[in-house]
């Protein structure tokens, strides 16, 4: 196993080993404050430090997984082509949603997800935009593969498709993450979706479809193709993410956006992850495309769930 390859599954166990604590701390521990203050001060003090840097600790380990995959299988190029549209357009629309109301209604960020850019926008905002935004569209490109070409058509549905799975994501995460006992950000008006506007979910189909759409014409026109296996990886990122936020906010009572989560999120990407092809020439695949590596070998074709 290589060391790119180590680091990957590191950063992804990681990611997955943070979201245990934070379903404690926030659902259990900060809702009976009597449990903090039994413990003794030095796990007072470990209490105080996961829960100020565990929500960003989690963030970074996810970008840093997505990352190292998408540079080990679609290359430099991609790589890059695809997260620097992603965090610069994603803060481009935080940066004047938490300013101006749009594009997703009046809300701004408390604290606990580390230094806010511009005093507005937390820097691990974008970064979540990344990766979260990156797995959903491979997952949407990688069950599209049952027509045999690309045309703009399927590259506008792969648009559509992995915006769609973006936005079911944060249909889920939203309510848990601002209208629960501690939160990590606010509506400065009350929607009518728990607490929420629907401004908000067109905003998040925007955004998305946005960098996407500037990322697919970045790649170029022919667009990697992916099998199964190496779509392991993005339904882990993807799957563990959502199950992370239907957790809190099932705990929390917010039953209806999950189950409507798991119809818009869930189920859709298994059904993509399920029909895209078990294999694909090599000459097409995921590798193909890497002008900016010299080498193609086996272990970097066959990725699996990492």
């Amino acid at each position: 196993m290589k060391p790119l390859e180590i680091a990957q599954r590191l950063c992804l166990m990681g990611h997955i080993a943070t979201m245990p604590f934070g379903w404690l701390g926030l659902l259990f521990i900060l809702p009976n404050p009597e449990i903090i203050v039994n413990l003794p001060p030095i796990g007072q003090t470990l209490f105080r430090v996961s829960m100020s840097g565990g929500g960003v600790v989690n963030i970074l380990l996810g970008a840093a997984a997505v990352a190292l995959y998408a540079y080990r299988t679609l290359g430099l190029r991609r790589w890059l082509g695809f997260m620097v549209p992603a965090v610069c357009l994603s803060l481009s629309s935080e940066l004047m949603g938490t300013s101006t109301g749009f594009p997703f209604g009046e809300y701004g960020y408390l604290n606990g997800l580390g230094y806010k850019v511009a005093g507005l926008v937390p820097f691990t905002i974008p970064l979540s935009w990344f990766y979260v935004g990156l797995v959903s569209y491979l997952i949407a490109l990688g069950g599209l593969q049952v027509a045999q070409n690309w045309t703009a058509l399927k590259q506008g549905a792969a648009i559509a498709l992995g915006a769609i799975l973006l936005t079911a994501w944060d249909f889920v995460l939203d309510p848990a993450m601002s209208q629960t006992i501690i939160h990590f950000w606010e509506w400065g008006q009350e929607g009518p979706f728990f607490g929420m506007p629907y401004q908000n979910f067109a905003g998040w189909l925007a955004t998305g479809a946005l960098f996407m759409s500037v990322g697919t014409w970045i790649w170029g026109r022919e667009l990697p193709q992916v099998s199964r296996p190496q779509l392991g990886f993005p339904l882990v990122v993807y799957l563990s993410n959502f199950a992370y936020a239907a957790v809190l906010s099932g705990v929390s009572g917010f039953t209806t956006p999950v189950l409507l989560g798991i119809l818009m999120a869930v189920i859709p990407a298994l059904v993509l992850w399920w029909i895209t092809p078990e294999e694909v020439q090599e000459s097409e695949g995921l590798n193909a495309s890497v002008a900016d590596r010299q080498t193609v070998t086996p272990a970097a074709v066959n990725v699996v769930a990492k």
